[in-house]
């Protein structure tokens, strides 16, 4: 199924000492590096946060006020989507995989979203398919600051079961050193 991509790559890293997180080496390479592999399939590819030397094969954009939060992030995103389909993926995720990419949109059938919930039963909304028309109708009218839960939360959503580690991301010092 075509799709496009989004990731999310411009947040402060406030518990890792305000690094920039897309670019720590996790296995060799960026998080960032991960995420796009991980989107192996999708056209375009859209990352939303600042430029980063080495990664020419994507679209960037930033927020309109950058450092206001994932829905200000999705929003500045969506705008640049094609695709009836996106997939949103956060900017640290060590442990996603094209496989990943592929059963959420293989699972996405009717619904407006298809996230991954991890193993506590959480969902992971910075790792999901979505329909591109019900993101753009659920944005509200002031997207900085917005709770990414309050406006997804309300759409119909398939939960997708994590393979393990899939959802694995990197936030604090502790999570790096589980992946280094």
């Amino acid at each position: 199924m075509d799709h496009a991509g989004i990731v999310l790559a411009g947040g402060a890293a406030r518990r890792l000492s305000g690094v920039d997180k897309p670019a720590l080496p996790v296995g060799g390479k960026p998080l960032l590096a991960r995420a796009l592999a991980a989107l192996a399939d999708a056209d375009p590819v859209i990352v939303v946060g600042p430029v980063r030397p080495g990664f020419d094969d994507v679209v960037w954009t930033r927020e309109a006020e950058p450092g206001t939060g994932p829905v200000a992030a999705l929003a500045a995103g969506l705008a640049l989507v094609p695709t009836e389909i996106v997939v949103v993926l956060a900017g640290d995720l060590a442990g996603v995989r094209s496989s990943t990419v592929d059963r959420l949109v293989g699972s996405l059938g009717a619904a407006s979203g298809a996230v991954l919930v991890d193993g506590s039963g959480e969902r992971q909304w910075l790792l999901g398919a979505w329909r591109v028309e019900a993101l753009r109708e659920a944005l509200p009218e002031t997207v900085e600051n917005a709770s990414l839960r309050r406006t997804l939360g309300g759409l119909e959503i398939v939960e997708v079961p994590e393979e393990p580690g899939e959802s694995d991301d990197i936030d604090t010092p502790e999570d790096l050193d589980r992946w280094s």
